[in-house]
């Protein structure tokens, strides 16, 4: 089992019944924090006194502390929680349940392991960490669909510019030339039409205004 382990988390820890249930795994060391850059901290201490941790556990969002952050999401600390220790396994522990950033932290972020806050969440949570131990990964089985079928077809930063501006009202001429003055290829009104057409058969939108629905129920818009 782990040996060490870090919960980056706003709520009141002690309480929560996080902290029994990872006891209850008999794991040694396990730490705290409230704030992303407390967290980051601690791992860079741990890191370069040579005494890593072995698993990360963080939400996504923090209530907002009155000194400034640096690092303000489990994502940023994810992302340079990586960077420090490439190693580093990591679980995410949040209420965040739209598909495509479900899948968007899982592609990107190359985590570990989802875990979805729920009534379950704490038993789940012990069970992602059993299995990210045992190199497996885990996503709560309300949200594992969101990784299969519709939800993997590829959705890119150029798709959610065309789709915020098409909820905007603006038709496929005007979302061209925004295109062009923000300087994104492929930018002619025939790539736009294309891609357009794409998306709407990708989630099955037999027009623009149920294709603007359908996105925003999968949380890209």
């Amino acid at each position: 089992m782990f040996q060490k382990v870090l919960i980056a988390e706003d709520v009141d820890f002690m309480s929560s019944g996080i902290k029994m249930a990872l006891e209850s795994l008999q794991i040694p060391v396990i730490e705290y924090a409230q704030y992303c850059d407390e967290a980051f901290l601690k791992l860079k201490k741990a890191f370069l006194d040579n005494e890593p941790f072995d698993l990360l556990i963080s939400d996504l969002s923090f209530v907002e502390n009155p000194n400034p952050q640096r690092l303000t999401s489990g994502e940023d600390l994810i992302k340079e929680a990586k960077k420090l220790q490439a190693t580093l396994q990591t679980i995410v522990f949040s209420v965040e349940d739209k598909p495509y950033r479900v899948q968007q932290l899982c592609n990107e972020l190359v985590v570990n392991g989802y875990v979805w806050k729920s009534v379950n969440g704490q038993r789940e949570l012990k069970n992602a960490i059993k299995k990210v131990f045992d190199g497996e990964f885990f996503i709560s089985h309300q949200l594992a669909h969101t990784l299969r079928s519709k939800e993997t077809f590829e959705i890119t930063d150029y798709d959610v510019f065309l789709l915020k501006h098409l909820a905007e009202g603006k038709d496929q001429k005007e979302i061209s030339i925004e295109l062009k003055e923000s300087n994104i290829k492929p930018n002619s009104i025939s790539s736009v039409e294309k891609r357009l057409k794409t998306l709407k058969e990708n989630f099955n939108a037999n027009n623009p205004t149920q294709l603007i629905a359908i996105t925003k129920d999968f949380g890209l818009i």
